[in-house]
């Protein structure tokens, strides 16, 4: 078991996961230590070595955030027990698909070099794929004990990468384990709110990505503001509804990780999400719509999960259960949106 130590400060911060999300929070925290003449190292590791290869060649991340040049505290690294080495603390920003294989790669890494765990800050949005388990039990599974975290809010990688304003939240089940990471992220162009309710923030970052494809669709059907608004509100409802059942607490979803980054996710096209949607609504198959966007769609697997956890919790989701029809039954998008609208009145 892993306890933080108050008095103790990040000087090196490993970073798994070299996607856009990953580099633009390593970009962010090098640049804000910089700046503040704090100059921990980061490390960056992903796993395709031809990736890391050309972020090294390159300084930067050509890929997923090109013409954003690393900050001289930032490397590229393809050697998982060099990005460890002597760290402080593991920032984990990998998709929800691969979070649990990430870990068991750490787990084993620092096993072989008899290491111990350091405190894990996550970034990923969704829940582990075929169990619909929340990530914080992942890592306790195979981190027993450890200090874990979770941030997360309204926030694109370029963005933050370009240090466009943001404002995101770190939440864990003690406010010392959000404190302590607190510091590598709070700067003039970032403001971190501190949270407790993890189950309240880990729900609503990964049902937000099932609603921003919903939204996308109708935009994608030319269906206009009024449908999309109706869809967003009642998206909310259905998220707020279903975190209060699973244990999250209800102000959680009026905050950034639930009406905040939904607003974001639904609304803006730099959205996968939204953009998938769209594509759906437009005509696409899924597969054509997966391969139109050229990355990880979080909310398309999402939506499985979410269902399981409605179907545990005897929740009724309609807007997630006809996004997982079009998705996944071939039910035509301006179908699922008539069911929605012929749906029984009822009391708001």
């Amino acid at each position: 078991m892993h306890m933080i130590n108050k008095d103790k400060s990040i000087k090196k911060l490993s970073v798994i996961g070299a996607g856009s999300w990953g580099s633009a929070l390593a970009i962010h925290a090098a640049k804000a230590r910089l700046e503040n003449n704090i100059v921990p190292h980061i490390a960056l590791w992903g796993h395709r070595l031809e990736h890391v290869l050309a972020m090294q060649a390159a300084k930067q991340n050509r890929q997923y955030l090109p013409d954003i040049i690393f900050p001289d505290n930032l490397y590229p690294t393809p050697n998982l027990s060099e990005a460890l080495h002597n760290a402080d603390a593991i920032l984990l920003a990998v998709p929800s698909k691969a979070f649990e294989q990430t870990l068991l790669l750490i787990k084993q890494t620092l096993q072989d070099e008899n290491k111990e765990p350091v405190p894990i800050l996550y970034a990923t949005k969704g829940l582990e794929h075929g169990t619909g388990r929340f990530l914080h039990d992942v890592i306790e599974q195979h981190f027993k004990g450890i200090s874990q975290a979770i941030l997360s809010g309204p926030s694109f990688a370029k963005e933050v990468a370009i240090n466009l304003p943001t404002a995101v939240c770190i939440a864990s089940s003690t406010l010392n384990t959000a404190d302590f990471f607190m510091p590598l992220f709070h700067h003039n162009c970032m403001r971190i709110y501190t949270n407790t309710d993890v189950i309240g923030v880990e729900l609503g970052c990964a049902y937000k990505n099932v609603i921003a494809i919903a939204a996308g669709i109708t935009d994608g059907l030319g269906f206009g503001a009024n449908a999309r608004a109706a869809l967003i509100t009642r998206g909310l409802a259905e998220m707020q509804r279903l975190g209060i059942a699973v244990g999250g607490r209800p102000e959680t979803f009026m905050g950034l990780t639930g009406l905040g980054d939904l607003l974001l996710t639904a609304t803006d096209d730099q959205s996968r999400n939204r953009r998938f949607g769209i594509a759906l609504g437009r005509g696409d198959d899924p597969k054509q719509a997966q391969q139109s966007i050229g990355q990880v769609v979080e909310g398309a697997s999402t939506a499985i999960e979410i269902l399981r956890l409605a179907h545990q919790y005897k929740i009724e989701l309609p807007i997630v259960e006809q996004t997982y029809d079009v998705i996944y039954k071939n039910v035509k998008p301006k179908d699922a949106v008539l069911k929605l609208l012929l749906r029984d009145p009822r009391a708001e």
